[in-house]
């Protein structure tokens, strides 16, 4: 503890008042409103801040969590021990030249995806609704209707645990399904260049609302969630095989499988960690004693529960 009061004190000294929040609410950063506190909730600004930031908790030598927008993400109920470094709103810078794109990476997926249509750029349709930040797209390599962000990656820029500026290529990137070497290595992803291709700006802004109605009509957004709850398993998808088992609106305390789409656990009002992690074993239970598929969950669980 006295570690960690330590480099809160440094951190105090470097950043902004309001860029250093202690015991914040996790729920209060999560798209799933779930979550307990983090000790100390950092947010810099810019490159050298986060540069700094991140030499700082490795002198100390306490725990670091990176976090973008918070979604595909179940925060347990006691919360993050340690320091957790928010890249968010603040670094969201968007630039374009050419046909290649750089976003910082707090910049919102829906951001991106729609300043490459307004440049008549193709190729980024698919992530129009992809609910989360550049950077947490990039961490898990992230996809929609037949798209993956890794299929228009160039490069991307971490600083790693060291404090070190690193360049990846798209293939030193070893994207893989909902995979990326970011969630091995523990580099905080700073910048994302995208190469995408000249399109017709009609047909892509079409394509674009097409795909937003079809996440508004079909997809839960009413309710808080982590957006797909499950993995899609081999030759099958999740929210039939859930649906099939007969389990839309199945509740246990604040979560359920949502009613509209059986692929979603939402939170229908003072959900705990606990409430979704019980519900996610009680479908996969079910649907491997009815369908003999075992699903495993995509949300990424991080914290002390």
């Amino acid at each position: 503890m006295q570690k960690l009061n330590e480099c809160i004190a440094k951190l105090k000294q470097i950043l902004p008042e309001d860029s250093v929040l202690i015991d914040e609410p996790m729920s209060k950063h999560t798209t799933f409103q779930i979550g307990g506190p983090a000790d100390c909730f950092v947010m810099p600004s810019t490159v050298e801040e986060a540069i700094a930031v991140i030499k700082i908790v490795k002198e100390y030598d306490v725990p670091l969590t990176m976090l973008g927008n918070g979604s595909n993400l179940l925060v347990m109920d006691k919360g993050i021990r340690g320091i957790v470094v928010n890249l968010n709103e603040r670094f969201a810078k968007i630039t374009r030249d050419g046909n290649f794109i750089k976003a910082q990476c707090g910049a919102l997926m829906v951001d991106v995806s729609k300043f490459a249509g307004e440049a008549s750029l193709t190729g980024l349709e698919f992530a129009v609704g992809i609910p989360g930040s550049i950077g947490g797209c990039i961490f898990m390599n992230a996809g929609a209707y037949d798209g993956e962000i890794k299929n228009v990656v160039k490069s991307v820029t971490t600083v790693n645990k060291d404090g070190e500026v690193v360049h990846y290529t798209n293939e030193q990137a070893q994207f893989g399904y909902r995979h990326s070497i970011f969630q091995d290595n523990g580099d905080l992803i700073l910048e994302v260049e995208l190469e995408l291709q000249e399109g017709n700006q009609d047909e892509i802004l079409a394509k674009m609302a097409d795909l937003t109605n079809r996440r508004e009509t079909k997809q839960p957004l009413e309710y808080p969630s982590a957006g797909s709850t499950f993995k899609r398993p081999p030759g099958y998808f999740a929210g039939t095989l859930i649906d099939q088992t007969g389990l839309k609106g199945l509740t246990v305390g604040g979560a359920q499988v949502s009613k509209k789409h059986a692929g979603f656990v939402v939170n229908i009002g003072g959900a705990t960690a606990q409430d979704v992690l019980d519900l996610i074993k009680e479908v996969q239970d079910r649907v491997y004693k009815a369908h003999g598929v075992k699903l495993y969950p995509e949300v990424k669980m991080i914290g002390e529960q």
